[in-house]
Parts: C-alpha cells; sequence; structure tokens
C-alpha cells in the first residue's frame, strides 16, 4: 500500500472526478477496485487527490510534454523518460515508459538496451547523447561535460535542448516521489537488508575484534 492515505471517489474533489472518470470509468471506485489500463494499481491518482492542485499541477505537466507543439522527437523524450526510470530505480515510471516507447514504434532492441545504453550498438548519435544527458541530469546533478553537450547541439535546437532537460527533469520528480510514496510498481520491500549469518558465526572476530 502507498505510504498516504488514497481518496475514495466519495471524497474526491469535483475537479478530480473527470480524471478517475477518464482512468477507472464513471461508476468504479479507484480505491476500493484498484486497476489501469496498463496493469498499475492506479493509487499514484487516489494519492495525488490528496491535493486537488498538486494534481492539477502535475497532470498539466503530462499535456505539456504530449502537446503536439512540441519540439523534440517523442522517441527521444521517451529514451530520456524511460532511462530516468531505470536510473533512479523507479519500476514505475521505467515500466510504463517501456511501454511508451513501443507505442511510438521504437524497437524492442532498443528499449530493451536502454539499462545498458553504454555498450549497446543499437543507439545513434544523438540517442547516445540522449541517454547521456539524462544520466547527467540524474546520476550527477546536472553536471555535463561541454563535449557531450555540443554533441546535443549538434543535432538538437536550442529549444528542443531546453525541452529535453525540462521533461526529464520532471519526470525525475516523479521517480522520486513514486519511490518516496511506495506508488505503484514502486511499493516493494526493501531490498538492501541484512542478511542473517551461518549458525556459529562470530561478529567479533569477524570485525577483527581481539577477545
Amino acid at each position: 500500500m502507498p505510504r498516504l492515505r488514497q481518496v475514495p471517489r466519495a471524497d474526491a474533489d469535483p475537479s478530480v472526478l473527470p480524471m478517475y472518470d477518464f482512468l477507472f470509468g464513471p461508476d468504479r471506485d479507484p480505491v476500493a477496485e484498484p486497476g489501469t489500463a496498463t496493469g498499475s494499481p492506479g493509487d499514484w491518482w487516489t494519492v495525488f487527490a490528496l491535493d486537488p492542485e498538486i494534481l492539477q499541477h502535475a497532470v498539466a505537466g503530462f499535456s505539456l510534454y504530449r502537446n503536439p507543439k512540441r519540439r523534440l522527437d517523442p522517441l527521444l523524450r521517451e529514451l530520456g523518460q524511460t532511462r530516468v526510470g531505470w536510473a533512479r530505480r523507479s519500476q514505475f515510471v521505467f515500466s510504463q515508459h517501456c511501454k511508451s516507447c513501443r507505442g511510438l514504434g521504437m524497437p524492442e532492441e532498443k528499449i530493451a538496451a536502454i539499462p545498458h545504453w553504454q555498450v549497446a550498438d543499437c543507439f545513434d548519435e544523438v540517442e547516445r547523447a540522449v541517454l547521456a544527458y539524462t544520466d547527467c541530469l540524474v546520476l550527477e546533478g546536472g553536471r555535463t561535460p561541454d563535449e557531450l553537450f555540443a554533441t546535443l547541439q549538434r543535432h538538437l535546437s536550442d529549444e528542443e535542448i531546453l525541452e529535453l532537460t525540462y521533461i526529464t527533469c520532471m519526470y525525475e520528480m516523479h521517480a522520486t516521489i513514486a519511490v518516496a510514496l511506495k506508488l505503484e510498481f514502486d511499493d516493494a520491500p526493501e531490498r538492501i537488508t541484512e542478511l542473517d549469518a551461518p549458525d556459529g558465526f562470530d561478529a567479533g572476530a569477524f570485525a577483527g575484534v581481539r577477545r
């Protein structure tokens, strides 16, 4: 379950109901009967509905990047968004945007190679630059070598690079939120835990403590 409470249909602000209707149908309470067309539980929406203004702001961001007026090739956009999911360890963002890549016609070979793009030979120069830039934004806090940025500028306009930067960073935020609040496919137990040692294990000896 997500870490924050969900908003049932009966308690939802009227401004939220059109989104509930669109995603879950007009007669279903998404808290009592979860599930979306992609197979996700849908609790991103029911948790964000706690604050309708924040939900509307997030939805406006989705509308912005899907707007046909965007200059950036949507395949390049999705490369960045999917790589964000992998780099930020968000199963939800990664899984959803693999589907978006496929829906836009990206070859399966490229989708499968996003986690190991550094050693994949299926990407062209601009795709590799987009993936490398995504890693700079997500893993390096924006620190980007001049040589990498120059490669982007050989292929993309300033407007396209701004769109790529903004949308990629927006999805880093969404991936981080999903992991922190355990939303959707990111409702998973912590993997990094201590494992029990065998019977008879001497912790003092292991630590180098003389007795």
